[in-house]
């Protein structure tokens, strides 16, 4: 990661004018509509499959498969939707967490994305359908994501015949993600993954100061975080705990991470202080800001998105090359 942060790629004049224009399309429409907090989980997220959402809605891939990992402990079977490359054997796999605020969405939300990250990469996606809050809270959800990694290390990874292993997700999957990282290294003594794509992380449920200050309707807002985490977190737990707020771990031995965020993003500071600790931890961290870029711009229909999505793409192939 380098030292020095461009100012420039905060500035108003960096932002194009394509996205500025999406940008204020999308405050108008979060403004003319009504407040998503009136409604229930299950109401919010029948919505979402219905189209009513910033994001694009994908089709369901014709070529995903299903599989579990088998839960240990007591913990439930995981179910894993599974995507390969289009052409030959996959190269790795990429276990991948969707984000949606811990609430929303499921392991297909994202088959469009995922089979074009798999034709490009040659990596098998590997989608984790975790179960979601409000009705199974803080750790269920770390603890499917714990229970796929664990999966896909052993019986996956051999299932799969490859060696090469990535984990990424985007908002609360990136935080899912981290989490796992952590999990594996720390109760299992494993660090089995080559990188890990991060997008838009949330690593500190407290609220860092850029979500503080995120009052306007952009993707998401302060008042957004704060009810998506009051469902994640129903039982008292500390924010600074390292498996509620990763940024808080010991970060040592972490993979090398690409950390993607937009620069009108709330979770922005989330995406600057992880990539920042990462990298004084001694772990690789590159960081890629996008000017203009709201939260979670990769999953919109624009330019951007499509820049910063093959840039991941292209970041994931290089590293699946070392």
């Amino acid at each position: 990661m380098s030292g020095i942060f461009d100012p420039a790629l905060f500035a108003d004049a960096a932002i194009d004018a394509e996205t500025r224009a999406r940008n204020e399309a999308l405050i108008a429409a979060a403004r003319a509509a009504p407040d998503r907090w009136r409604f229930t989980a299950d109401e919010l997220r029948a919505a979402r499959r219905a189209g009513f959402s910033p994001f694009r809605l994908e089709r369901p891939s014709p070529r995903a498969g299903m599989l579990a990992a088998p839960g240990v402990g007591g913990r439930p079977d995981v179910p894993l939707r599974v995507i390969p490359p289009r052409d030959g054997p996959p190269r790795g796999a990429y276990l991948y967490i969707h984000g949606g605020g811990w609430m929303l969405n499921s392991a297909d939300s994202q088959d469009e994305r995922l089979e074009q990250l798999a034709d490009r990469t040659g990596l098998v996606c590997v989608s984790v359908e975790y179960r979601l809050a409000p009705e199974h809270p803080y750790p269920a959800g770390p603890d499917d994501c714990e229970t796929a990694a664990l999966w896909l290390t052993g019986a996956g990874a051999s299932r799969f015949g490859v060696e090469r292993l990535f984990i990424g997700g985007e908002s609360a999957g990136a935080h899912l993600a981290a989490v796992t990282l952590l999990r594996l290294r720390d109760r299992h003594g494993m660090t089995p993954f080559r990188g890990a794509n991060l997008v838009c992380g949330a690593f500190d449920l407290g609220l860092t100061p850029s979500m503080r200050a995120q009052e306007v309707p952009l993707v998401l807002a302060r008042r957004d975080t704060e009810a998506f985490v009051a469902r994640f977190l129903q039982n008292g737990e500390d924010v600074r705990d390292p498996d509620v707020s990763p940024l808080y771990g010991d970060l040592a031995g972490m993979p090398p991470a690409l950390f993607s965020c937009g620069t009108r993003d709330g979770l922005l500071d989330d995406t600057l202080f992880m990539a920042a600790r990462w990298a004084a931890a001694g772990s690789q961290a590159e960081l890629s800001l996008w000017p203009g870029g709201a939260h979670f711009f990769q999953g919109i229909h624009m330019p951007l998105a499509e820049r910063s999505n093959r840039e991941m793409d292209e970041w994931l192939k290089r590293m699946c090359d070392r």
